[in-house]
């Protein structure tokens, strides 16, 4: 009997060899879970004896892959921003692992913040441990190859969820671009995304594939950069949807060189100058992220003053159009003061008389507290001196949003604070029964140990629940706060969730 050879190896000897590189080639997983909802915690910082440092994925999984280690017994320190993990005898936050290869480790930790923290949104790697372990992702990589980015702005327009930031950095150098960098994404729905699981951004890219700037090059200035915020979509003259926004050009933090109005070219993909501001303008212009009322029918966009120390309070307005938003005529401030002085307007029973002027600048949180040192402004009387819900000590605030929110039949503010125990790193919930106040008392939802996170915005287009569930992000960074960056995690956008059922938010 002949028999023919073959140039295959039999099945089993295939299924078997696959079997044995599989264990040599995934690494040891650690999985750090919220100890309440079983969902994996990004961020959290698994570091060893030496110093050696692994921060889990936005799947809450640290593959590690290192031989020194491999076969060994290692302690690894376990903390993250809001989440603890128990100490032992001795103190030390953290556990004795066995390291082998294609085996994994469950590590449990308690919540701190009220908020929880959901994924990264932005920048390299996002999934990269889970995708080393072999495991699958919720959805394909973003394109762009964006390193890092900043202060996130959005806008609904075409149909589509519009995504703008400010800095964007890239891979393949030091220095990226200056001049915003936009995606899109659908909105979520039925048949759509889960915000819940991750936000699928749709790149404007440039011939390289790194996301290109949303605004040209300032002619003359190589160096300016382009900032820009208050995106809202409008009507013009022709009923057409446009999508406008403040731009800044200008020579690092300080120096503007122009500002006025740009309007979204849809042949382009990019922004175009639509009216130039005078230099001196400062408040007539839409800034921050735009409040719209609850009634639609009262055609007015409210926005944050400049001069505001970036606090989040409606006090300017205009009319939901083109032609409104471009002409400085047509803006209000809402404001106590008579127009023109530093005195309060009292009504013939001495209250004070808060509405829209146009011919009066809005308050801020600090002038307001200037009027009332002076004693023009009775405390009682203040719409934006904010206290801490549990200390009652004022809070410095920079930064936010304001929605309304159907669940809390309030309108509601997640806001950032000046200082506080990590500069520009602490986030706060707040409610007025009126967008613009007063606003009183807040609870602390985020906290972060020597960074920052800051210019945070609610989406309130990812609400869930009947507005019970709401999401808001922020830009993560040792920029203003610590020495020490995150890796991956560093000038990226960061997701949290906040379940306003919870009782630790009622206000008094």
């Amino acid at each position: 009997m002949t028999r023919h050879s073959s140039s295959r190896p039999p099945l089993l000897f295939v299924v078997l060899l696959c079997s044995v590189a599989r264990a040599l080639c995934v690494p040891f997983a650690i999985h750090v879970t919220d100890n309440v909802t079983g969902r994996g915690v990004p961020m959290i910082e698994l570091e060893t004896v030496n110093r050696v440092l692994y921060v889990t994925d936005s799947n809450g999984f640290a593959a590690i892959d290192d031989p020194q280690l491999e076969g060994r017994r290692i302690f690894f320190y376990v903390r993250g921003h809001g989440y603890l993990f128990p100490a032992d005898g001795f103190g030390s936050t953290g556990r004795a692992l066995d390291v082998r290869k294609d085996t994994r480790a469950e590590l449990k930790v308690e919540r701190l913040n009220i908020a929880e923290r959901l994924y990264r949104i932005t920048g390299e790697g996002i999934y990269r441990d889970t995708e080393m372990l072999g495991l699958p992702r919720p959805f394909p990589p973003h394109n762009g190859q964006v390193a890092g980015q900043d202060s996130v702005q959005t806008a609904s327009y075409g149909g589509r969820i519009h995504w703008l930031w400010g800095d964007t950095m890239r891979m393949a150098y030091a220095l990226g671009h200056f001049r915003m960098s936009g995606a899109t994404s659908p909105k979520p729905g039925p048949g759509s995304f889960d915000p819940a699981v991750g936000v699928p951004l749709e790149y404007f890219v440039g011939e390289n594939g790194f996301a290109r700037p949303m605004w040209p090059a300032v002619p003359g200035q190589s160096s300016a950069l382009v900032w820009s915020d208050g995106f809202i979509s409008v009507p013009d003259r022709n009923g057409r949807e446009r999508l406008l926004a403040h731009f800044s050009q200008r020579l690092g933090l300080e120096k503007q060189l122009a500002h006025g109005i740009s309007v979204f070219n849809d042949e382009t993909k990019s922004f175009d100058e639509l009216s130039v501001l005078p230099a001196d303008e400062p408040w007539r212009y839409p800034k921050g992220h735009p409040v719209r009322g609850r009634d639609e029918l009262d055609g007015y966009i409210l926005f944050r003053a400049e001069a505001d120390s970036h606090a989040p309070f409606p006090t300017v307005r205009a009319r939901a159009s083109v032609e409104a938003l471009t002409k400085i005529q047509s803006y209000e401030a809402f404001t106590c003061l008579r127009a023109g002085t530093r005195e309060v307007e009292r009504d013939a029973a001495g209250r004070a008389v808060w509405a829209w002027k146009s011919d009066a600048a809005p308050l801020t949180q600090e002038s307001e507290a200037l009027l009332i040192r002076d004693g023009q402004l009775r405390a009682e009387e203040a719409r934006y001196q904010v206290r801490d819900a549990q200390s009652s000590k004022p809070i410095a605030l920079h930064a936010g949003s304001v929605r309304w929110n159907a669940f809390r039949e309030k309108w509601v503010m997640i806001v950032g604070q000046r200082g506080g125990t990590s500069m520009l790193g602490e986030i706060w919930f707040s409610e007025a029964d009126d967008m613009t106040g007063p606003w009183r008392t807040a609870r602390k939802i985020v906290t972060h140990d020597r960074q920052s996170f800051y210019n945070p915005v609610h989406h309130d287009f990812l609400d869930q629940v009947g507005g019970r569930l709401i999401y808001f992000e922020g830009t993560y960074s040792n920029e203003f706060s610590g020495p020490v960056a995150t890796p991956r995690y560093q000038y990226n956008q960061i997701m949290y969730r906040l379940d306003l059922s919870d009782p630790r938010l009622r206000l008094p």
